[in-house]
């Protein structure tokens, strides 16, 4: 009985001098019921409180920042595997991939109108497929591409930025990205590359292009074909 009488004196010592309840079963071999029990009527004094929730914050942050590291880490680790299943593409490969990004994200015609081939995306990456896609495949000299900037109209002082940052992008002139269009910013936006970070979209156009627009749907229908018949 009288080591619990020697701990509990102890306890209480320790929280009076502001120690968690964590920091005390460290120091005391106890249940986390017993010193709940034994300190319930210890009072703390303000700076003490501020302790305990500052480093109750600290151990918040630094298990996020921890947790956060392994997600990063296993993120890159399933990243670099599925790379290695990418085949070598090929121009048939090509041809397919371009022909699908322009059944999910390109301008189609419509009954009632014709359509130029257009396609809008904030992804460099995927605009710098649609141009591949268009030069190589397709044969569509460089010539007969425009090109759009559509930026909100917050971003009307980071133009020369933007056009910067997509003519790197997308490996073309500067002077091929002279016009800008700016929207209104009465939506809001949950989106987090704003600011400084906010470089908007860019509409690829072809001129004079709605017969390759009709053989582009075309080509899409053919896909739909033979999805359709399709068997492993």
């Amino acid at each position: 009985m009288k080591p619990k009488i020697e701990d509990r004196k102890k306890a209480i010592e320790l929280r009076k001098r502001g120690f968690s309840y964590n920091e005390i079963r460290q120091r005391i071999r106890v249940s986390k019921s017993s010193l709940s029990l034994w300190l319930r009527s210890v009072g703390l004094s303000k700076q003490q409180k501020q302790r305990l929730t500052e480093k109750k914050q600290l151990s918040t942050r630094n298990g996020w920042e921890k947790w956060r590291a392994q997600r990063i880490a296993k993120t890159q680790s399933i990243k670099a595997g599925a790379r290695q299943e990418i085949p070598k593409i090929t121009r048939e490969h090509l041809f397919l991939m371009g022909s699908m990004l322009y059944w999910a994200e390109g301008a189609k015609e419509k009954p009632w109108r014709s359509a130029q081939v257009k396609l809008n995306n904030t992804d460099p990456r995927m605009l710098t497929l649609f141009l591949l896609w268009l030069t190589e495949i397709c044969k569509v000299p460089m010539k007969d591409i425009r090109f759009e900037i559509y930026l909100h109209e917050n971003s009307v002082n980071n133009v020369a930025k933007v056009q910067q940052y997509w003519s790197r992008s997308l490996n073309i002139p500067k002077r091929a990205l002279s016009k800008v269009y700016f929207k209104n910013n009465e939506i809001k936006t949950h989106r987090h590359n704003t600011g400084m970070d906010y470089y908007g979209g860019v509409t690829v156009r072809v001129g004079k292009s709605t017969d390759f627009n009709r053989k582009i749907a075309g080509w899409i229908e053919g896909v739909d074909q033979q999805l359709q018949n399709f068997k492993i």
